[in-house]
């Protein structure tokens, strides 16, 4: 009851700090994402639309999503140094594989007889892609989103390792002065966040699943 009071209270008088890591967090993800699915949702088409490429691109992806997280970005740091940019460019990578393979599965799973039925209509492939595939995959793809976002916000903690920001500064903050009250104060945001994030996803895919059932 008093470490939960003293964290609490740490918590309340350093609230504009953690509210600026937090926001680093979420910056660095949010930009990590949004690569992943401007590289991964075309990768996965091509895997869908290209069968022998496949087995190549998911591989690629997979071996890249085994790396050791820390091992990653200290290999990403050689090239690109200290900082956002090596962590955005780390959770790009490590977001790409729910991504490209939920895209790939997605597209698999639409019914061929719509997709005939498409083609009966006169429509090219892209617009039987744009109009009838992809928006009928949307589900796969909200769930593979909803992966990479709780992965991409876990992987975001050890930014600091490297030289980047977010909640992760807290918790090294905390190892380093062997001050458990610190640890929380940037684990327990973090996991927060992971939380909230697989929740409002969640709803959205179920939402989705219904109005393309």
């Amino acid at each position: 009851m008093e470490f939960m009071t003293e964290l609490l209270s740490y918590m309340a008088n350093h609230w504009d700090h953690l509210l600026e890591l937090t926001l680093d967090h979420l910056l660095m993800v949010v930009y990590g994402i949004l690569m992943a699915l401007a590289v991964g949702v075309p990768l996965g088409v091509i895997c869908a639309k290209n069968e022998r490429f496949a087995p190549v691109i998911l591989s690629t992806a997979n071996i890249i999503q085994i790396i050791p997280s820390l091992a990653l970005l200290s290999i990403l740091m050689l090239y690109f140094g200290l900082g956002f940019t090596t962590v955005v460019f780390g959770l790009f990578l490590y977001s790409l594989l729910p991504i490209i393979r939920n895209t790939y599965v997605g597209l698999k799973e639409v019914d061929p007889h719509l997709l005939e039925a498409g083609k009966g209509m006169g429509m090219t492939p892209l617009q039987l892609l744009t109009k009838v595939q992809i928006p009928l995959s949307l589900p796969f793809l909200m769930a593979g989103f909803r992966v990479a976002a709780v992965i991409a916000i876990g992987v975001a903690t050890i930014a600091p390792y490297i030289g980047g920001d977010g909640l992760g500064r807290e918790i090294v903050a905390g190892i380093n002065g062997r001050s458990e009250i610190e640890i929380y104060a940037g684990a327990i945001p973090a996991a927060l966040l992971a939380i909230l994030a697989d929740f409002l996803l969640g709803m959205l895919e179920k939402r989705l699943k219904r109005l393309t059932a």
